[in-house]
């Protein structure tokens, strides 16, 4: 990971062909690397991927308040997710680390891989026009975009589910992995939620285990009456 890596499969997967690699190489670039590093771009990055998911939400729920909204936003552009991002793309294999945070797993940390895709949107930024940079991080969070809903300024659907549960004093439901599709940076996991108090499993499908899971939980709470569609 300390030598220059073929960048061309990474730029298949993000979706964008950069003019200058030496942009996404800089993105890359953990500070423990060196003194040329990616905390410029992230810090650009961050404003533009907060910019393009606030309008996106203003537009998509007129009727939201603004607290709602800030918290839509907080879930989309929270480190989580954007490390799942990451993860998706398989970019821990692309970045540069000195070799205190290679010895220690950082191309694995979440806080090293949210940093790295917010530092990404900057380059592509800087490569592109800001069209094109909206572009690219709206079909990143296509997925997870779809699954927003205003219910999720509250709590998510897991919470709510054992929450129910635990006030009836019904056992906690049980998630497993009923089966995964698609290569390692395009994956679709299929995740059963079992519930004793209804005798039968809910399903939930995402690019993510956690949005999977997500989505069983909120089927099992309609299922239960709880949730309407």
């Amino acid at each position: 990971m300390s030598v220059q890596p073929d960048l061309e499969p990474l730029q298949r997967r993000i979706g964008y062909q950069f003019k200058s690699q030496e942009r996404l190489l800089l993105a890359l670039t953990h500070r423990s690397f060196g003194n040329q590093n990616n905390e410029r771009l992230e810090f650009l990055g961050d404003s533009i991927v907060n910019m393009v998911i606030a309008e996106h939400l203003f537009k998509r729920f007129p009727k939201a308040r603004e607290g709602q909204l800030s918290r839509l936003r907080a879930r989309m552009v929270k480190g989580v997710t954007l490390a799942e991002i990451g993860r998706e793309f398989d970019l821990g294999s692309y970045l540069r680390l000195g070799s205190g945070e290679l010895k220690s797993g950082g191309y694995r940390r979440e806080s090293i891989l949210a940093d790295a895709v917010e530092a990404v949107i900057g380059a592509i930024y800087l490569d592109s026009d800001f069209v094109t940079c909206q572009a690219q991080i709206l079909r990143w969070f296509d997925l997870r975009l779809q699954n927003l809903d205003l219910q999720d300024t509250q709590k998510d659907p897991k919470t709510r589910l054992q929450e129910y549960l635990q006030s009836r004093q019904f056992p906690l439901p049980i998630y497993d992995v009923q089966a995964v599709d698609g290569e390692a940076h395009n994956q679709t996991f299929h995740i059963s939620c079992a519930l004793s108090s209804l005798g039968r499993k809910t399903t939930g499908s995402g690019n993510s285990r956690r949005i999977a899971e997500q989505q069983a939980a909120r089927n099992a709470l309609k299922e239960l009456g709880v949730e309407n569609d």
